[in-house]
């Protein structure tokens, strides 16, 4: 698995579905100059996915507080996202997610993220946090059963915020508002003292 950490994030233009709209031409580098957690998802239509993709939707406003879109993608058709975003989700659709779900159907995105099942043709579950100006800072990429934590992904997010605004370090399970320290020895030396 390739560590795209502290790297571009490839670039992509494919069609992407949000609401009820078809996006021609969506790209990752029309997102520049904002955070976005860019994640995949195996399949339309399955079982753990829709859980993650309402999980997402019910914190997309804490994502956007912090100047932070969302954008999923997996290996279905733009029509096939469409139809999962008409079907209910007490019937195991995803009816009510507003962030753009984009169609990865010829896989280059998830090869070039190197999230890519072999001999599936389906993503794991990658996860990427991309910095304003387009640098992958986080990465975790799950196996397809393992459904991930919405609140670390913003946990993550408020890391890499507060690091660039402070230029303090977050130590081992920081959240926000608590203790952060100086990327030296004395700093590590005041962390524990305390």
């Amino acid at each position: 698995m390739a560590v795209l950490v502290g790297k571009q994030a490839p670039d992509f233009k494919a069609t992407a579905v949000k609401g009820q709209e078809f996006i021609e031409n969506f790209s990752l580098s029309s997102l520049k100059g904002r955070y976005v957690v860019l994640f995949f998802y195996p399949l339309d239509f399955t079982f753990v996915c829709p859980t993650e993709l309402h999980a997402f939707q019910e914190k997309l406003e804490a994502f956007h507080q912090r100047d932070t879109e969302l954008v999923a993608v997996s290996i279905d058709s733009h029509f096939s996202h469409l139809a999962w975003l008409k079907t209910p989700k007490i019937t195991g659709g995803i009816q009510g997610v507003e962030y753009p779900i984009v169609s990865d159907l010829n896989k280059t995105i998830s090869r070039d993220y190197d999230v890519l099942v072999d001999g599936m043709g389906i993503a794991y579950r990658g996860l990427f946090l991309i910095d304003k100006k387009g640098i992958v800072r986080h990465q975790v990429v799950n196996d397809l059963p393992l459904g991930r934590s919405v609140d670390e992904a913003l946990r993550m997010v408020d890391a890499l915020r507060f690091f660039e605004n402070n230029g303090e370090v977050c130590p081992a399970n920081w959240r926000k508002g608590e203790k952060s320290m100086k990327a030296d020895q004395k700093g590590l030396e005041e962390y524990f003292a305390k």
